[in-house]
């Protein structure tokens, strides 16, 4: 490393050298590497022949924390997920309101964002069960439905476009058709207000002198997310996929 390096070349840098320290070959999933538009996928096998005596990570990245054997999701908060501090601040904004639903608004206010990851700089996005099989029906299809709901305004429902979001897209942007079609069966659907609160304690979360910790939500947690006795990611779930991604993100199969 020299000090021309930029940030982000000196964290590559890095990278690549705790990787060739590594007793295993460490190979980035090709979703991380379409990102920066690379299509390319790596040969396991030149990657092999240059490192010999190597095998293919199919464990725990000794880079990361490691998880519990029984993870629940206080676990993923802690180890997994990126910085948490909005998602908190959503979740206790919602439980402050005590709209019709008590504390239930709390848990999609610190749940709607838990698919987001930032392990070594990655970010595994996608959640589309919601929150499902472990909390109940309406919170998963709300946390579902709120991410087309974000871009149109209900006044009646306390929400307003964003100006952040003609900041970052421009005046003229406009939803893909697939995302107005969403928004249009939600707005039909029985659900909708509570779809539409999410976005309310969402978009107005972002104090960056204001901290809440995690441990203010134990308690909603318990008596909301269902937890399975295997621990998330070992149980029978058809989301339990996306848990053993973020246990293990870097295995190579």
């Amino acid at each position: 490393m020299n000090d021309a390096m930029t940030l982000a070349e000196r964290a590559d840098a890095l990278e690549h050298k705790m990787m060739r320290e590594l007793d295993a070959i460490i190979v980035k999933s090709r979703l991380f590497n379409l990102a920066d538009g690379d299509t390319s996928i790596p040969n396991g096998a030149a990657l092999l022949a240059q490192k010999p005596g190597k095998y293919m990570l199919m464990g725990d990245d000794p880079r990361l924390p490691k998880m519990p054997e029984r993870p629940t999701l206080m676990d993923f908060f802690k180890y997994r997920f990126g910085p948490a501090n909005h998602l908190l601040q959503s979740a206790r904004h919602a439980v402050r309101g005590r709209h019709r639903r008590e504390d239930r608004h709390g848990l999609p206010g610190a749940r709607h964002r838990s698919h987001r990851f930032h392990p070594r700089r990655s970010r595994l996005l996608g959640c589309p069960d919601g929150g499902a099989p472990y909390v109940d029906e309406e919170v998963s299809w709300a946390i579902r439905a709120h991410q087309a709901l974000r871009f149109y305004p209900d006044e009646s429902g306390g929400y307003s476009y964003p100006e952040s979001y003609i900041k970052n897209f421009g005046a003229d942007y406009r939803p893909d058709p697939y995302i107005e079609g969403e928004y249009k069966r939600a707005r039909d659907h029985r659900w909708y207000m509570t779809a539409r609160l999410i976005t309310v304690h969402d978009i107005y979360s972002f104090d960056p002198n204001l901290t809440v910790e995690l441990e203010e939500f134990t308690d909603i947690i318990g008596r909301n997310f269902r937890q399975p006795k295997e621990g998330l990611g070992w149980d029978s779930s058809p989301s339990a996929h996306m848990w053993r991604t973020l246990i293990r993100p870097t295995r190579y199969l």
